[in-house]
């Protein structure tokens, strides 16, 4: 029977859970996005008042 020891260095193991962890950000921003530009679909602006009525 063969054991098999797995080592990941400090350095290793940071730039791991880096990626993991801009990874998750990554999506979460884009969905965001996504559900802003949804939103912005369905969302009336208010209009602008005019600063110089016609006399």
């Amino acid at each position: 029977m063969i054991h098999y020891l797995l080592y990941v260095d400090p350095g290793s193991g940071s730039y791991l859970v880096q990626l993991i962890v801009a990874g998750v950000l990554g999506v979460a921003m884009f969905f965001k996005n996504i559900k802003l530009y949804i939103k912005s679909l369905f969302h009336r602006s208010p209009k602008k008042p005019k600063d110089n009525p016609p006399a």
